[in-house]
């Protein structure tokens, strides 16, 4: 008979290299509130998507560093004015990027988490986010690359998040 040894959620979060630091803590909220995820996020319930925006950008990377915010006019919902950059259409190339405005209606900070993965669901280099739930009076966030995105979701390690349909549906795209 074999033994095998349980891969804990903290060794497998280091194979992955999305665990940094070390602590005590037990579930993915309490690893991103404590700032162990690589990318993760802890976002007050009073902070606004308009505030929120930059720092959610920023830890998703490449083209969602971009965007920006052209105008904000207060809800209930919060609408955003966003300019953006999309890659080149790959049938128009000689084109370059293609520069876009939207307005988004979005509730809250989950509800642009939303609005951000389905803008850059086929921008590979953007990482998506993962609304990983509350913990502390904060939504907690996490910006991940799309292979340990596909792991840790293969591996029913994000069931929990609040987001997960719409994570599976995104990879399928």
């Amino acid at each position: 008979m074999g033994t095998e040894a349980k891969v804990t959620l903290a060794q497998r979060l280091k194979a992955l290299g999305v665990l940094q630091g070390r602590g005590r803590q037990r579930t993915l909220v309490q690893l991103c509130h404590a700032g162990r995820l690589v990318g993760g996020l802890s976002v007050g319930w009073r902070v606004t998507p308009d505030e929120a925006i930059g720092p959610v950008t920023h830890a998703m990377g490449d083209l969602a560093t971009r965007l920006k915010v052209l105008d904000v006019r207060t809800g209930p919902p919060m609408q955003l004015e966003v300019r953006f950059e999309l890659p080149p259409d790959v049938l128009r190339e000689d084109e370059g990027p293609r520069v876009r405005t939207e307005w988004w209606d979005v509730e809250d900070v989950p509800g642009l988490a939303h609005n951000l993965n389905d803008l850059y669901r086929d921008v590979r280099a953007v990482k998506c986010l993962v609304v990983l739930g509350e913990w502390e009076d904060m939504v907690q966030l996490w910006a991940l690359s799309r292979p340990a995105l596909r792991a840790l979701l293969d591996e029913g390690l994000l069931d929990d998040a609040r987001n997960v349909a719409a994570l599976r549906s995104l990879l399928e795209a």
